[in-house]
């Protein structure tokens, strides 16, 4: 007898049909000048123009919307980096709640203002001693807040793998899918939904190479710990992969390419000048791996998910102008 997985393909479904209507259902964008870079077709599903400017959306309304009339009443607590922050924020506002989030100090400025506009309290711990996870834990108990956390949560994951659900429905079946990894939630959503409707395409996830936590992870097959990454990629600095996340990912995720913060560069600029979109550093990742060659074996139909744009104006010009 085997365990029933913690997210099921059933699971992302109910999510999609939870988020109809409400989250934007992203467009996806060709390029026959990276197909001849890639030397593939390429799909690139745009959850840089989700609601908040990232997927996190999706999973954060699929997990807020669940709480009962009385626990949105007292409010959510969560930590973030930003994306998830914004995401909770606003889903919060959206079902009448509200929310308090524990973000690091140096989180960009954009990205915190962003969640004070939907109305969220901040509070910042410095991320390179504090534990953030504590302090929202809490900060929860404390005030009676329920705590939705960044990717340990089934129906977070559930509510990412959304994204590539929509991807394949729109596009058809691929034989690889690029997926950018910080904790682990989206590409654990992503992995569910796609080996969920086939079983032969491979899933790889991208890390910078300062926070290569997941792939070390996965080669020692339990999760390893490493120093807080310093990385443009500030939405990848994770430290250790989700406990819950890493039992979706072994088991799902076919491997990890690495990139350098050059080649995250290099991919925001190609997304600005060729695709006429903006991609933050994360979102970036995957984009990278495929323009700089990081992947093995490119088959013939890849799709790439840009997860999140949220960059200010200055920010982007000083990382894209080095």
């Amino acid at each position: 007898m085997t365990s029933t997985p913690p997210v099921t393909l059933d699971d992302v479904r109910d999510a999609a049909a939870r988020l109809k209507g409400v989250a934007h259902r992203t467009p996806v964008l060709r390029s026959r000048t990276l197909d001849a870079r890639v030397g593939a077709e390429v799909f690139l599903k745009c959850e840089n123009q989700q609601r908040v400017g990232a997927f996190k959306f999706r999973g954060a309304y699929n997990a807020v919307s669940r709480l009962s009339p009385e626990q949105l009443a007292k409010g959510i607590a969560s930590f973030s980096s930003g994306n998830h922050a914004q995401a909770v924020a606003l889903a919060a506002r959206e079902l009448g709640s509200g929310a308090v989030i524990v973000m690091p100090e140096d989180t960009p400025a954009s990205k915190r203002a962003a969640a004070e506009g939907y109305g969220a309290e901040i509070v910042t711990y410095d991320r390179y001693t504090g534990d953030r996870e504590a302090i929202g834990a809490t900060l929860a108990a404390e005030r009676g807040l329920a705590l939705i956390p960044p990717y340990e949560h089934p129906h977070i994951i559930a509510g990412q793998g959304t994204a590539a659900l929509e991807l394949v429905e729109e596009v058809g079946e691929l034989d690889l899918l690029l997926v950018p990894v910080g904790g682990g939630g989206l590409i654990a959503g992503s992995a569910t939904a796609v080996k969920g409707l086939s079983d032969g395409v491979r899933v790889v996830g991208v890390e910078p190479e300062a926070g290569d936590d997941t792939k070390r992870s996965l080669a020692a097959g339990h999760r390893v710990t490493i120093p807080v990454p310093r990385t443009i990629a500030d939405g990848q600095a994770a430290e250790i992969p989700g406990e819950l996340t890493f039992s979706i990912n072994r088991r799902l995720v076919d491997d990890i390419a690495l990139v350098s913060d050059d080649d995250i560069r290099d991919a925001m600029r190609f997304a600005f000048e060729r695709l006429k979109t903006v991609l933050e550093p994360s979102g970036a990742t995957a984009l990278a791996a495929a323009l700089s060659g990081r992947v093995d074996r490119v088959p013939p139909r890849v799709g790439i998910i840009l997860s999140g744009g949220n960059v200010d104006a200055r920010r982007f010009a000083e990382i894209c102008g080095t």
